[in-house]
């Protein structure tokens, strides 16, 4: 089973834009996989609610409702260092990526790390294969 593990922006992304992720993944992944968020991500979206712009902080709400509701599981970290740092730490090629940063995009494909991407705000494209 593989891991894919969501972004802040993809995340919050997606709410906005309103794509509907969870279909979306059960499109493109021909395979059994697990949803999770880095613990420090968790920081990240209450930091949107508190200084984000309106639209990003309706998006960073939904995604703690998810989380909290269980449908995303949670990976533990010792929190140190940016979430994307983290992310690149705990990605293997059991694991998929969902994000919107270009950096960290270019970072995961040098380590031939699967990424999944938002495209014309309507739908998701797994790059990578």
């Amino acid at each position: 089973m593989k891991t894919i593990i969501l972004d802040t922006n993809f995340l919050v992304d997606c709410l906005n834009w309103k794509v509907d992720f969870f279909t979306e993944l059960q499109r493109i992944c021909d395979f059994k996989y697990q949803l999770a968020v880095i613990d420090k991500m968790i920081d990240e979206l209450d930091t949107v609610i508190k200084e984000g712009k309106q639209t990003e902080k309706i998006g960073a709400r939904l995604a703690k409702q998810l989380i909290a509701k269980g449908r995303i599981s949670i990976i533990k970290t010792d929190k140190k260092g940016h979430t994307d740092a983290l992310i690149l730490k705990h990605a293997t090629k059991d694991t998929i990526v969902a994000t919107q940063d270009q950096a960290l995009k270019r970072k995961l494909k040098e380590k031939r790390i699967q990424v999944i991407v938002i495209r014309q705000k309507k739908y998701l494209e797994l790059i990578g294969r």
